[in-house]
This record gives structure tokens, sequence and C-alpha cells, in this order.
């Protein structure tokens, strides 16, 4: 329990949050008890006083107990929250059943696990996804730029196979295991196509204005030595994140899956709020008001028609 003085504004966050899954978590059971239509969608064939003999009080309770302050709760909460939720898609997968009992949980699990870090931590500790081989670090020198293009080049390739093809094929067979595919309007894979393909290419054009005006490459791990302002940098402070979640929504119509399509908007809230904050601080402290001035300049997600004078130095924002 908290012992005395003011609950920092995060934490009170974290303990908000716990309140209202645990209402929600309430409200949930009585509507499985009433509603076989529910019990269906979310728990299958499961037999629902079995599950409630341990959901209720690791669930309910335990997050009812950590919006009060109750550390250990929202530990156990947040342990259990994430094991159901990797018990229910595995069952989910095997049975093609309670499918929507998945996404509630899974959700449930990111819910807890951010709100579990404010209580414990008063934030959300997004600094570990630049560390190790992914920490921000100036690319080597070379004389040519030809090593730098042949690297991104490769990067693509890696990046674009996994998370354009393999993670949304996986997201594809489990939308349909789980039974809950919708039907897509007839144009919708045609589109995608001709969205991925514009998409792709300002991928590409991006990541080539990058790595030979920049004397680097995408990857954080050899980040561009020159600050680029030239070709779609001119536009837009981030191209290469606009045409990843772009190219993310335009598999998700090609597939028909909505799952995927929520995938790539999950990305562009994940990116925006986690990883740019981190980029821009590293860019502001190697380019300091060079890049102050870019980023006042030139918006993040929404592009702008670029002036007439523009000084073409190299990247980094990407």
């Amino acid at each position: 329990m908290d012992s005395g003085g003011s609950v920092p504004r995060s934490s009170q966050w974290g303990r908000a949050y716990f309140a209202v899954q645990a209402v929600a978590g309430c409200l949930w059971w009585v509507a499985v008890f009433l509603s076989p239509a529910v019990r269906r969608a979310t728990l299958g064939g499961l037999d629902p006083v079995l599950v409630a003999v341990f959901d209720v009080p690791l669930f309910v309770l335990a997050s009812a107990a950590a919006a009060c302050g109750v550390r250990s709760a929202a530990i156990a909460g947040a342990l259990w929250t994430t094991f159901v939720a990797v018990a229910m898609a595995v069952y989910a997968t095997v049975t093609t059943q309670a499918g929507i009992g998945v996404l509630a949980m899974g959700a449930a699990t990111a819910g807890s696990l951010a709100a579990l870090c404010l209580v414990l931590l008063g934030r959300i500790p997004t600094a570990w996804i630049v560390r190790g081989p992914f920490a921000f670090r100036p690319a080597r020198k070379r004389t040519h730029a030809g090593f730098h293009v042949a690297a991104t080049l490769g990067q693509i390739m890696v990046f674009w196979g996994f998370f354009l093809g393999v993670v949304p094929a996986c997201l594809a067979v489990l939308e349909q295991r789980w039974r809950l595919a919708v039907a897509f309007p007839a144009f919708a894979a045609p589109a995608g196509v001709v969205i991925l393909i514009l998409a792709s290419a300002l991928g590409i054009w991006s990541a080539a204005v990058m790595s030979t005006l920049g004397g680097g490459t995408p990857l954080p791990s050899a980040m561009a030595n020159r600050l680029v302002i030239a070709g779609p940098y001119l536009w837009i402070r981030n191209p290469m994140a606009v045409a990843g979640i772009i190219q993310g929504a335009a598999v998700g119509l090609i597939l028909q899956s909505w799952l995927v399509v929520g995938y790539a908007v999950l990305g562009s809230l994940a990116w925006n709020y986690a990883v740019r904050p981190l980029e821009e601080a590293d860019l502001t402290e190697r380019f300091g008001d060079e890049f102050r001035q870019y980023s006042r300049a030139v918006r993040c997600w929404i592009p702008r028609v670029p002036g007439t004078r523009r000084t073409q130095s190299a990247a980094g924002s990407r």
C-alpha cells in the first residue's frame, strides 16, 4: 500500500486503469452468466464456473486491489492477465472458438502491463527499445556511398520480409482460426496492391536519399551522419515511417484481414509515442539548432509544400 504523501500523477493513471478494468471484468462476468452468446464468443466451450474460480480473484479482485494501491495485486493481476491471454490464444487456435475472448484478453494484457509500469516505475520504460543492437549510433564513415546503399537494401529486405510478410501472414491465419474474419469489398485487394506499390516507392526513395546523402542507413545502430533535408524529407519528417504504416495497411487490404490493418494502426501508435520521441531526442542532441529549425518547418505526419529555399544536408530523420 502507498505510504503517506501524494501519489504521483503517473501512478494515479495506472491505478485508474486498474479501477476501470475491475469494473469491466465484473460486468463481463455478469454478462457471461446471463448471456449464452457472450459466453460462447469469449469462452467458447470452457466451463465458466471453473474459469471464474480463478479469474474473479486474480483478475477482477486483483485489479480492484491494485486500484487501491496494493502493488502486489497489480503484479499478480498483470501476470494472470498475460497468462490468460496466451492460454486463450492457444485454445482459440486449436479449437477455433473464443476468438473475441483472445482479443479482449490481449487488450487487457497490454493495458495491465502499461498500468503496472506506471504504478511501479512512474513511467512506461520505452528506452529499452533502443538498447543493444538497436541503440542509436552513427554509421561508420565510408568513402563510397555504395556501401550504405547496399546495407540499406539489405535492411529493407529483412524488415519488409518480416513485418510486411511473416507477421501479416500469421495474423491472417490466426484471424481465420479465431473466426474473426469479415468480408471486405471486392475492390479492397486491387486497391491494396496499388497503395502498396506507391507506399513502397516512397519507402525506397526515402531510403535512397538517406543512404546516398546522409552517410548512413535507416537502422538505428548505423544512423546517418548528416541531417537530410532533401527528397521526401522536404515534405515530411518521417517518410519511411509513413511508408511503412501505409504498406502494412495495404497488405491488410490485400489479405482482406482487418487484424492486419489494425496491426498497422497499432504500429503507428507505438512508433509515434514510443520510438519517435527517442529518435528525435537523439537527433536534437546530434544536430542541435539545425534539427530544431527543421522540425519546426516540416511536420511529422502531414506533408507540407516545400519552400523554395532548403538546405540539402543529410539524413537522420526517418
